[in-house]
């Protein structure tokens, strides 16, 4: 899937997670370019190249199969909650439409919901990744 084998896929699930949840516990959000870069240093791995339209689908796929692994593996007492949550683009201040696409599949977001609702949604996911994350320092 996308010029990538199910171990690179692996490695690059563990890598961003870990990742992901070192942002959290800082308490910041970040870009899909600093994620790309992180991934390259910690993997050895070749990097995302955000000009081609497979690429950027491929990141968006990686970090569905994050989300997806995270939520399987574990129980968060505030409810399930979506590492992606804080991948924003560059200069952004929102998360991308996949987060909201995926956001609805798990069941966590109401279908067509307004903006509004998405930006509620997507704000409180930040929050309770920095608090689930800033207590387990």
């Amino acid at each position: 899937m996308f010029g990538r084998d199910d171990l690179e896929w692996d490695q690059l699930v563990e890598a961003g997670t870990a990742f992901l949840i070192e942002r959290a516990k800082l308490g910041r959000t970040t870009s899909y370019t600093e994620v790309d870069a992180a991934l390259v240093r910690r993997t050895g791995l070749r990097g995302f190249d955000f000009s081609q339209a497979e690429e950027r689908a491929a990141i968006g796929e990686l970090l569905g199969r994050i989300v997806r692994t995270d939520i399987a593996h574990t129980a968060y007492p505030e409810g399930r909650l979506m590492l992606s949550a804080l991948v924003i683009y560059l200069n952004g201040n929102d998360a991308g439409t996949g987060f909201y696409a995926l956001a609805t599949d798990l069941g966590l977001l109401t279908p067509g919901a307004s903006k509004e609702a998405r930006e509620r949604f997507w704000i409180s996911q930040v929050r309770l990744l920095h608090e689930h994350y800033g207590r387990s320092r």
